[in-house]
């Protein structure tokens, strides 16, 4: 397997399952099973989780934005703390780190610590985004994953891969195999928002969209089993 080190994103909602907020166990503990495969086949893992299940946006225009944000950087910890538990669970050592000082319920956030623990064979969990407001957690995933020198981001969707237009509302909607920064920019797809696909781009860390879903669907898409997307630097624009 050509990787050695991935970050795995995963959406708040992915914990919630086919529930519209809070928590699935059996959603859960089938994600956290798939990161154990994922690890226990020699692949060093870490891992951002967003907050959707919990908490999203603001409640009203007249909320403060940076209140708002700070929020969401809490519920981030609350569900990094739940993939924790349940990764130990199962006899996989996962241990969560924090951006912001909350040393009760982690460990504060540093990068050569980080990356020791997944040379350990440990999984590391990046809680409360970037530690500041105005960042979204998938911006969060391409800081960490250049700071630690991840080789690819998995970002594992409930859609199984970037398509053209919205296959929800076009049915002549195309699915794109592979795509580059510039593209999806230009073309306004909505994947990421620009910061990261700024952070991405000149950083050149290459991107995998996929389906969270079916059995072993992580590792399977790590192995080319899986018809996702790939986001990378200079990449043509190619259709399955």
């Amino acid at each position: 397997m050509k990787y050695k080190r991935i970050l795995i994103k995963l959406s708040g909602q992915a914990l919630a399952g086919k529930k519209d907020e809070g928590f699935c166990m059996e959603t859960i503990k089938d994600v956290c099973t798939q990161i154990k495969q994922v690890s226990d086949a020699g692949i060093q893992v870490c891992i951002v989780v967003g907050a959707g299940n919990i908490w999203r946006g603001r409640l009203s225009d007249e909320m403060n934005q940076v209140s708002a944000d700070n929020m969401g950087m809490l519920a981030t910890v609350i569900n990094s703390i739940m993939v924790e538990d349940t990764l130990n669970r199962l006899g996989k050592h996962a241990t969560v780190m924090s951006a912001v000082e909350i040393h009760k319920f982690s460990k504060m956030y540093k990068t050569s610590e980080a990356i020791d623990m997944m040379e350990n064979n440990e999984v590391v969990i990046f809680a409360a985004g970037t530690g500041n407001p105005f960042f979204t957690t998938d911006t969060a995933a391409a800081l960490r994953a250049l700071e630690t020198q991840c080789d690819i981001i998995l970002l594992a969707k409930n859609i199984d891969g970037v398509y053209d237009s919205d296959p929800n509302t076009n049915k002549d909607a195309k699915k794109l195999k592979e795509i580059s920064f510039d593209n999806i920019i230009e073309q306004e797809l909505r994947v990421m928002d620009l910061t990261t696909s700024t952070l991405c781009k000149e950083g050149n860390m290459p991107l995998l969209v996929f389906a969270l879903n079916g059995n072993n669907s992580i590792l399977r898409a790590l192995e080319g089993k899986i018809q996702g997307t790939i986001i990378g630097e200079g990449l043509e624009t190619v259709y399955y």
